[in-house]
C-alpha cells in the first residue's frame, strides 16, 4: 500500500463521497480527466456523467488510469494485482449502493457495463498537452494483459464476486488508508494512528468471523493483504506507539486447508495436484488388494489346518 493510491482514493471521495446522499461543493466532471470517461451526451463529442452509476464506473477507471497507468514503469505485477484488488473493493462498495440498478455478482456489472465499453479495451497514457500514448504493450510486459477487461476476463474467480461481501472489505480498507496518508504527513508522530489502528483491527475481526464471505480465492487474498499492509505500518511504528495485533487465525488455517490458492487464479482442477494424487490412490488400491489376498490365503490355510486336527481326534 502506498500514500499515493491512498491519497487517489481520498481524492476521488471529495469529489465523490462515500455516503450516497451526500452533497459536495466540487463539481465532479472537474476531476482531472474522470469526465473523459463518462457516456456521451447528444450528437457531439460532450460528456457527462448523470446518474450515479456514470459516475461509479468513470471512477473505476479514474482509479485504475491513476494508480496503474500512470505508474505502471515503477509497478511490479503483485503490486499491479493488489491494487486492483483495492479497486474492485471500492467498486463493490459503490455498485451495492446502487438503487436503480442492483448487482448480485460481479459478472452482471461486467455483462452490461464493460463487456461492451470500448474505455475498458483501451490502454491511453496522457503525456502532455492532451495528447495520449498507446500503453497496451507495457501494460502487456507488466501484468500480461493489455487492458482492464483483458485482466478481468482471465480472472475467472472475479466474475463470481459476490458484490455485497466484496463491499464489506471497503470500511477496512479506508480506516488502513487514512493510517498511511497520517503517517506519511507526520512520520514522527505514530500515536496519531491509534485510533484508526485499533477500529481497524475491530472491522478485519468482523470480517474474519462473517461466515457468509468465504475464506478462499479473491477474499482470502484480500484478507492477506490487508493483514500484511497493516503489519507493515505496524513494524515501522513498533518504536513509537503499541499497535494492536492483528488476528489471522481463521484465515491462516483456511490457508493451511487449501494451500493451492494463488493469488487470483482458481486451481480447484489443478492437474498438477490430480497427477500427485494418482500414485497415492494407486499404492493405496494395491495395499487394499495384498491385504485382501493375504487374508484370504491365511484364512485358507487356518481352516485346512483345523480340519487335519479335527480328524486326528
Amino acid at each position: 500500500m502506498t500514500d499515493y493510491m491512498c491519497g487517489r482514493f481520498k481524492l476521488l471521495r471529495i469529489y465523490f463521497p462515500d455516503e450516497l446522499n451526500r452533497s459536495t461543493s466540487y463539481d465532479f466532471h472537474g476531476l482531472g480527466n474522470i469526465q473523459n470517461y463518462c457516456p456521451t451526451v447528444g450528437s457531439g463529442n460532450n460528456k457527462k456523467c448523470n446518474t450515479n452509476l456514470d459516475k461509479i464506473k468513470a471512477g473505476c477507471l479514474w482509479l485504475f488510469e491513476q494508480n496503474i497507468i500512470n505508474n505502471t514503469d515503477s509497478l511490479s505485477k503483485e503490486q499491479i494485482e493488489i491494487i486492483i484488488t483495492y479497486i474492485m473493493t471500492w467498486l463493490s462498495y459503490k455498485l451495492n449502493q446502487n438503487s436503480p440498478e442492483k448487482f448480485l455478482k460481479f459478472k452482471d456489472f461486467y455483462t452490461n457495463h464493460i463487456e461492451n465499453n470500448t474505455d475498458y479495451n483501451n490502454c491511453k497514457k496522457k503525456i502532455k498537452n492532451n495528447n495520449y500514448e498507446d500503453c497496451s504493450n507495457k501494460l502487456k510486459e507488466k501484468m500480461g494483459y493489455k487492458n482492464f477487461k483483458e485482466f478481468i476476463e482471465a480472472k475467472k474467480c472475479l466474475m463470481d464476486i459476490d458484490i455485497k461481501d466484496m463491499s464489506k472489505f471497503y470500511e477496512a480498507l479506508k480506516l488502513l488508508c487514512i493510517m498511511y496518508t497520517e503517517y506519511n504527513a507526520d512520520k514522527s508522530n505514530c500515536t496519531k494512528c491509534l485510533g484508526d489502528a485499533n477500529n481497524f483491527v475491530v472491522k478485519y475481526d468482523q470480517l474474519n468471523k462473517d461466515h457468509s464471505i468465504t475464506k478462499d480465492g479473491l477474499y482470502n487474498k484480500l484478507f492477506s493483504t490487508l493483514s500484511t499492509d497493516y503489519n507493515s505500518l505496524k513494524d515501522i511504528c513498533n518504536d513509537t506507539s503499541t499497535f494492536p495485533p492483528i488476528n489471522t487465525t481463521q484465515v491462516s488455517v483456511t490457508n493451511s486447508v487449501d494451500n493451492t490458492v494463488q493469488g487470483f487464479e482458481a486451481t480447484s482442477s489443478n492437474p498438477s495436484i490430480i497427477s500427485k494424487l494418482i500414485p497415492v490412490l494407486s499404492i493405496l488400491v494395491a495395499i487394499a488388494i495384498f491385504l485382501g489376498i493375504s487374508y484370504k490365503v491365511i484364512n485358507k490355510e487356518i481352516k485346512k489346518l483345523f480340519s487335519l486336527y479335527i480328524s486326528k481326534r
